[in-house]
């Protein structure tokens, strides 16, 4: 598998293959980083109504990474291994979170700019049937998945008696994404250009 370039990319030099390539491997490792996330929450969420959604969730982020993984390889290409990609700068900026409310509002916040971004992509000019396909796929898992997390997070901060961190831990990694997505932003634009 090849690693991303790591020097200054020329992205108007690349084609449009290479492009969806590389916007693909971002979306790749993204679910696969997500999946992740997702495994460390199995060992906090003891009841079995949680465990059967959470394997559930696990498996669609495993599936979303192969969907794109099978794109790329449609495309005749290999996914890139990116060391750069959002939840990894995500990760940086918000350190290891600190109890199982600040894990569930990371998880929703990432889960809402999946969505948003898949959403987003989809809305573009001349996307393939197949890309297109791709991102329907995904995009309707998401919703289910930013819909039981934020419910299970809610209830998890009424259950401590602390229903207004659940809100508060949301506004504080909602800052830190935004902070973080406006440095992929200007890049993923300029290759969902193509």
């Amino acid at each position: 598998m090849p690693e991303m370039p790591q020097d200054n990319i020329d992205i108007s030099q690349m084609s449009a293959t290479d492009k969806q390539v590389m916007i693909f491997s971002f979306y790749r490792d993204a679910e696969l980083r997500g999946a992740r996330l997702l495994f460390n929450l199995l060992h906090h969420l003891k009841d079995a109504e949680a465990q059967l959604k959470m394997s559930r969730h696990l498996a669609d982020e495993t599936r979303h990474a192969w969907l794109w993984t099978k794109r790329i390889a449609d495309l005749g290409a290999a996914p890139y291994m990116m060391d750069d990609g959002y939840q990894r700068r995500l990760g940086l900026r918000t350190g290891v979170p600190k109890d199982l409310i600040d894990l569930l509002a990371l998880t929703v916040v990432v889960e809402e700019r999946a969505r948003s971004r898949y959403m987003q992509h989809a809305q573009l000019p001349n996307v393939d049937p197949e890309t297109l396909q791709v991102l329907k796929a995904v995009t309707e898992d998401e919703s289910w998945h930013l819909s039981w997390i934020e419910r299970q997070m809610r209830e998890v901060a009424r259950q401590q008696g602390k229903p207004e961190r659940a809100e508060q831990a949301l506004e504080r990694y909602r800052a830190i994404d935004r902070e973080v997505y406006a440095t992929l932003a200007a890049d993923e634009e300029m290759l969902m250009r193509a």
